[in-house]
C-alpha cells in the first residue's frame, strides 16, 4: 500500500472540549481531476444524512461551469429505499492546500454563511487514486472510499489503523454490505 500521511505519534486529547484539527493532516498534493467521478464508501463515520445508509454508499464529484465541485452522495437505506442528496465543494485559496476541501449540502442561497461548509480533507490518498480516506479535521467524519466497491480486508485494516493514529474514534463506524476481498 502507498500511503501518504505522516506517521507522527498523535496528541492525547486534554480534558472535555472541542477536539482541534491537531494531528490530522491533508495529503500534501491532490490533483483534482483525477479525484473526480465515483467512489464507493467502503466504511464511514457519517454526516447526518447518512446515518440511515445500510450500505451500497457512493460519492460523485464533478466538475461545474463555475469553479465548484459537485457531490452527489447516494445510499440504500435499511428499507431499501434510495437517499440521495446533492451538494458542492470547493478548494478555498485561502487555506492554500489542494487536499482541503469544503463541502456544502445547504441551499445555495445560505452559502455565504460560513457554518454551512464543512471541511473534508484528503488525508490518504492511492498514487493511483483508488483508494482514498477523507476525513473532517475536528474527527466527526470519515470515509474510507475505493474506485470499486470491493476493497482488500488488509488494506482496509491498513486505512482504519491510519485513521485511529490520527485520533479518530471508529467505534461507531458503519461498513459497507459489500464482501472484502
Amino acid at each position: 500500500m502507498q500511503q501518504h500521511t505522516g506517521r507522527r505519534s498523535l496528541p492525547r486529547p486534554s480534558g472535555a472540549g472541542r477536539m482541534t484539527s491537531r494531528g490530522v493532516q491533508a495529503v500534501p498534493w491532490l490533483d483534482l481531476d483525477r479525484f473526480l467521478g465515483r467512489w464507493y464508501g467502503v466504511a464511514w463515520l457519517p454526516l447526518p444524512f447518512q446515518r440511515r445508509c445500510a450500505g451500497e454508499l457512493t460519492l460523485e464529484y464533478a466538475s461545474r461551469d463555475d469553479g465548484l465541485i459537485a457531490v452527489h452522495s447516494a445510499c440504500r437505506t435499511g428499507d431499501g429505499r434510495l437517499s440521495e442528496v446533492h451538494g458542492v465543494a470547493r478548494q478555498p485559496e485561502r487555506l492554500r492546500d489542494p487536499a482541503k476541501l469544503q463541502l456544502r449540502f445547504a441551499p445555495a442561497w445560505l452559502e455565504r454563511l460560513r457554518f454551512v461548509w464543512n471541511e473534508h480533507w484528503v488525508i490518504g490518498l492511492d498514487r493511483d487514486y483508488r483508494w482514498a480516506l477523507v476525513g473532517e479535521p475536528r474527527r466527526r467524519h470519515l470515509w474510507i472510499l475505493g474506485r470499486e466497491a470491493r476493497m482488500d480486508y488488509h488494506l482496509l485494516e491498513e486505512l482504519k489503523a491510519t485513521a485511529r493514529r490520527m485520533g479518530y474514534d471508529l467505534a461507531p463506524l458503519l461498513m459497507s454490505r459489500q464482501r472484502m476481498d
